[in-house]
């Protein structure tokens, strides 16, 4: 990932990746990640490339390219990073920043922290990867 400026930690409050936690499940996970602002152009994630972190989207929106092609667009509560932090390969698709944007960067560590810490967030996590396996697909077969 590119490097811009950190901050330590974040608020998981009023992320959707985080609703229905309890409040103490917040402020247990609360501690994790790193806030990291990027600029508008920047690259966060490029295809191919190694990995070992999960972003989630607190403000701002990027675009999603596989092959050069936009299959999504990302703003706050979104979150990628997850193929490659999970399975240790390459980047499946590159990101690049749509406009100054502020991140939640979970390294592989506390990303598999929040996993095995939250079955919500786990849950959360696989529907969502789920739901973007299906629309890949469907490019696929269109």
């Amino acid at each position: 990932m590119a490097q811009g400026q950190h901050t330590p930690s974040c608020d998981t409050k009023g992320l959707p990746i985080f609703a229905g936690c309890t409040r103490r499940a917040i402020k247990r996970l609360s501690h994790l990640g790193t806030r990291v602002r990027m600029p508008a152009g920047k690259p966060l994630t490029k295809t191919g490339g190694s990995g070992a972190e999960v972003l989630i989207v607190l403000s701002g929106t990027a675009i999603c390219q596989v092959h050069g092609i936009e299959v999504a667009r990302f703003g706050p509560g979104d979150f990628f990073g997850e193929v490659a932090t999970l399975d240790g390969g390459p980047r499946t698709a590159t990101v690049v920043a749509s406009t100054d944007m502020e991140v939640l960067v979970l390294s592989r560590l506390e990303f598999d922290t929040l996993v095995r810490s939250s079955p919500e967030v786990a849950h959360r996590i696989l529907r969502t990867m789920a739901r973007r396996l299906r629309h890949a697909n469907a490019g696929a077969v269109a």
